[in-house]
């Protein structure tokens, strides 16, 4: 089996921004996880037509939203990045490392701020948005067109992707 994707708000949300949510499914059929406590984040009125779009997916079967229950391990490890450690994560992106990490996942996050560190301390696997349309640029799923596009419009929308465009990006990906 190939190993589930646990998205944390930042990296979800460039695709629900963009209104391009589809291309997650066509990457990842039946591997994409949203932690309960991103589905919050997601759950606030002003960004109501965010929430809609994963619940389609949620409808379609496309993604499962995962609960961190209290005394788990997925929770010992939540609460140290949340309540102990410092300097301390948001929910969203310590309840993607911590269930990537008990259930043999891939992070899904832009912010490389506060996950990297955890990343390589438990020795995770890391996708970013750049990763992410690179693979349906390589899998043909988008053109290189339609990935600058893409990328312009997650620009606009103040998302911090670490190249000014999706050519720049595969160009220093390599």
């Amino acid at each position: 089996m190939t190993k589930p994707l646990f998205f944390d708000t930042d990296c979800l949300s460039a695709f629900l921004w963009v209104n391009g949510q589809a291309l997650l499914p066509k990457l990842f059929p039946n591997r994409i996880i949203i932690p309960s406590d991103v589905y919050a984040e997601i759950d606030r009125p002003y960004i109501s037509h965010l929430k809609e779009r994963v619940d389609c997916l949620l409808q379609a079967g496309e993604v499962l939203v995962a609960d961190i229950l209290m005394g788990s391990p997925e929770y010992e490890l939540f609460f140290k990045m949340t309540e102990v450690d410092q300097p301390l994560i948001g929910k969203g992106e310590a309840s993607a490392i911590a269930l990537a990490k008990v259930q043999g996942g891939i992070v899904a996050s832009n912010n490389l701020r506060d996950v990297e560190r955890y990343v390589k301390k438990l020795k995770l696997e890391l996708m970013t948005t750049g990763d992410i349309l690179a693979l349906a640029y390589e899998r043909k799923i988008i053109t290189k067109v339609q990935g600058n596009q893409i990328w312009r419009e997650m620009l606009a929308r103040k998302r911090k992707l670490g190249a000014n465009s999706f050519t720049e990006f595969l160009r220093e990906k390599g």
